[in-house]
Order: structure tokens, then C-alpha cells, then sequence
């Protein structure tokens, strides 16, 4: 029975809490606790036992840095054997780069990190966030998904295969590439499929991330590389490129192919990402990105952004060399990537 089991929840900021002000919607210190008190669904006997922590200072969500993620990782860590399951309230814009990052950080997880929040504010009539917390307390308490998701919506996604696909959506959140973990109608729904992972660490411990230098390109027709040559040099230790298709460039841009192969000559590791929400890349199956493979860059396959560069992190927060980091970017470790 739920009933019995104990849930934490860690409120970090995000719209779900905010109280309009003249500026437009903010957080607001202790405000949040006082709401949930008056949902009366939330103190239901067949509901788990939770608990609220509050982050100080509550954030928007275009805020969250790599300080929140290891807050939010240490706060989880420091409590883990005292509850049976999490449930992250986190702003939209950039939840799936959190949940991508606790993916990674959080190793050899047995029960579920439920990443949500809202689209509406739970002070106003038609707030999503009642529907999005309640459920996500159930999945949390329930202990079917031992990993970090998004409940948003009526479905749960594996967090990082997860994108926000809509601003103005109620269901804010999509998974182009694997389905949803489970679908929430009158009952809950769970894909044993659709959930299993490749093989974990046996215990359960935190991974912090440190501060590596990782630069993002998106390539765009007519791209003026020469405004970019200034983020070559040798402590920059990756760049993800956001190609074209599956994996293309303009290869007659002669200022972006010999910034690479400069990127390449620094010991860079060179990640290539689709533009495209679904499907993946693979390097020099089109003249355009041979230069790409010619100069050793790697393909990120169908990892969504967010986990491309949350797995950076996390690879090179835990010491190793390029090759190494190389070589376990096209390894499956969480769940990340098709095989």
C-alpha cells in the first residue's frame, strides 16, 4: 500500500509555486507549503506520506546552474534512505536538463526522482501543477520506475530522453525517441519495456558535478564562424554541435572546417547532435559530414541535447581522459541512448 510508503519533495523553484507580481510571475518564499496545506486531496489517508523542503533561494527555472543541480543531487543523497521515493517541483525551461544531469549523477538508483511542475501557477483556477504534483507523489510512492523522470501531462518520460516541446501546452514535455515510461488515465500504465535499462552500479551514490568548460554551437546556414574562434583554445574540453540532419555541416565553410580541425588539434572533443527531434546522427554518411568524422568528432546518436551535455559533465566530473570520455559518450549508461 502507498499509504505507508514516504515521499520527499524538494521544491527548487519554477512557475508551479509563483504569485503574480507587478513584474510578472515570481517565486515566493514559503508560499508554497501554505497552498499545498489547503489541497485537500494532499491529505488523503490513501495519498503517501510527504514531506516539503523548500531551496533557498527559490529559482526560475532559466536560473538553475550547475550549483542547483548539485544542491539538488546533495538534498536527495542526504535523505535517501529516508524516504521511499523524490518528487522534484522544478520550473519547465529547463527541467530536462536537470533531470538529464540527476540522471547521470545519481548512481545506482533504486527508487524513483519524479522531476514536474506547471505550466499554470497552483494559485490560479485552472493550474495544471494539482494534477502534475498528485500524480507524481502516486508514481514516487508506487516504486515502479527506480530512475529520474518528468511526469507532465498524463505521461511519464524517462528524463533524459526528455525535451520541452511546447511554451503555451499543457503537455509541456515530448520524448521523440523512446516512449513514455507510463500513461496516467483512470488507472497508471507502466511500459515494463519501455523501463528497462542497461546494467547500474549495485549501491547508490552522488556524483558531483565540477565546473568543465563546454561550449554549445548551433550550425545554421551562412554561419559567421569567425565570430565564434575566439572559444578555441586549450582549456575549452568539448563543444556540442547542433548539425544539420544526421550529422551534416556546411562543409564549404572554410573558417567553421578549419575550426574544427583546430578544435580536434586541441584535444576538444567534438560532439555532433541533430537539429532534428527524432532519429539520430551518424557521421559520414553524406560528403558534408566527413570532415566531422575525418577530424575524430563523435556522434551523440539520438541523445537529445540535454543529455548530451549533462553526460559531458558528468564524464569528465569523474576524471576521465578525453579518450575515455570519448569512448563511454557512445555507451549506454542510464538509459540515454538506443544501443
Amino acid at each position: 500500500m502507498i499509504s505507508n510508503k514516504k515521499v520527499c519533495i524538494l521544491y527548487t523553484g519554477g512557475t508551479i509555486g509563483m504569485v503574480s507580481t507587478e513584474h510578472g510571475y515570481a517565486p515566493k518564499k514559503d508560499y508554497l507549503s501554505v497552498l499545498l496545506n489547503e489541497i485537500h486531496q494532499l491529505q488523503s489517508p490513501t495519498l503517501p506520506k510527504w514531506d516539503i523542503v523548500e531551496f533557498d533561494p527559490l529559482l526560475d527555472s532559466s536560473n538553475i546552474a550547475l550549483e542547483q543541480w548539485n544542491a539538488i543531487g546533495k538534498v536527495i543523497a542526504d535523505r535517501y534512505n529516508d524516504y521511499d521515493g523524490f518528487v522534484v517541483l522544478h520550473g519547465t525551461d529547463t527541467m530536462a536538463y536537470s533531470a538529464s544531469a540527476l540522471s547521470f549523477m545519481l548512481e545506482g538508483l533504486n527508487k524513483p526522482i519524479v522531476f514536474t511542475g506547471a505550466q499554470i501557477p497552483l494559485c490560479e483556477l485552472r493550474s495544471d501543477g494539482r494534477d502534475n504534483l498528485i500524480n507524481s507523489i502516486v508514481i514516487a510512492g508506487e516504486g515502479q520506475v527506480c530512475e529520474v523522470c518528468i511526469y507532465f501531462g498524463g505521461k511519464l518520460l524517462r528524463g533524459n530522453r526528455s525535451t520541452k516541446v511546447s511554451s503555451d501546452e499543457l503537455r509541456a514535455f515530448g520524448s521523440p525517441d523512446h516512449p513514455p515510461l507510463a500513461e496516467v488515465g483512470i488507472d497508471i500504465h507502466y511500459d515494463e519495456k519501455a523501463m528497462s535499462l542497461p546494467s547500474r552500479p549495485k549501491y547508490f551514490q552522488l556524483t558531483e558535478f565540477k565546473p568543465v568548460p563546454i561550449g554549445v554551437l548551433k550550425i545554421i546556414p551562412g554561419l559567421q564562424f569567425e565570430l565564434f574562434e575566439s572559444m578555441i583554445n586549450s582549456n575549452l574540453k568539448a563543444v556540442v554541435l547542433e548539425a544539420f540532419g544526421s550529422g551534416n555541416i556546411p562543409s564549404n565553410n572554410k573558417a567553421l572546417v578549419e575550426g574544427i580541425r583546430k578544435l580536434a588539434d586541441n584535444d576538444t572533443i567534438i560532439l555532433v547532435t541533430s537539429q532534428c527531434q527524432r532519429g539520430g546522427t551518424t557521421l559520414g554518411t553524406y560528403a558534408t559530414s566527413s570532415e566531422l568524422a575525418r577530424s575524430g568528432a563523435i556522434s551523440a546518436s539520438d541523445m537529445t541535447i540535454e543529455a548530451a551535455i549533462a553526460k559531458l559533465y558528468y564524464l569528465f566530473s569523474c576524471g576521465y581522459s578525453s579518450e575515455r570520455v570519448k569512448l563511454l559518450m557512445a555507451t549506454n549508461l542510464r538509459g540515454e541512448m538506443n544501443e
